[in-house]
């Protein structure tokens, strides 16, 4: 497993994402931050708090699970892990930044995205992510990337937080088999 970032690489990747989201939306005015389960959470949590270091308060943070939407359940990824849906603001015509760990297929995205109509009408929706891998099955890109990393479909990115599991970095491994998801 080789690392890729470090806590301090991905605090500077995130400040920098952070500083995008501002300056994309003009600010912070109706936009909330809407994580995946389960890295994407923390990750729209820390962007909030650099987001009103930049300017002012910060955007309301949600978090959404997604795994009653997905398309592939079932398909060698075992059962659904189901997770608490905590959005606890109105998401008619705001400005959702989704956030999640790795953007790989698409699918997640894809099936957040429908959660969140079934949820309200946003004005938008972008996304933002901490890896961008490569590798799309459908027709979805990140609006903010904290680092693009090529990698190839038998390899893995292996994102640690400390708030999940206890130690800070983004790894590439190579997957040593077919089961798991190979983010």
């Amino acid at each position: 497993m080789s690392r890729i970032l470090d806590a301090e690489q991905m605090r500077r990747a995130l400040k920098r994402v952070a500083h995008e989201i501002v300056e994309r939306n003009g600010g912070t005015s109706n936009l909330a931050l809407v994580g995946i389960h389960t890295r994407g959470v923390p990750l729209a949590e820390r962007l909030a708090v650099m987001i009103a270091e930049i300017e002012g308060p910060p955007p309301p943070v949600g978090a959404l699970d997604v795994s009653l939407y997905r398309d592939d359940t079932g398909r060698g990824g075992g059962n659904a892990r189901l997770q608490p849906t905590d959005i606890l603001f109105d998401l008619s015509d705001r400005k959702i930044v989704l956030v999640d760990d790795v953007l790989y297929t698409g699918r997640t995205i894809r099936s957040a995205m429908d959660a969140l109509i079934d949820l309200g009408r946003p004005a938008s929706i972008q996304l933002a992510v901490l890896v961008d891998r490569g590798h799309r099955e459908l027709p979805i890109r990140a609006d903010y990337v904290g680092k693009n990393v090529p990698t190839a479909p038998h390899e893995r990115v292996v994102v640690r937080l400390e708030e999940s599991d206890g130690s800070e970095g983004v790894f590439v491994e190579h997957d040593k088999g077919e089961s798991g998801d190979n983010r």
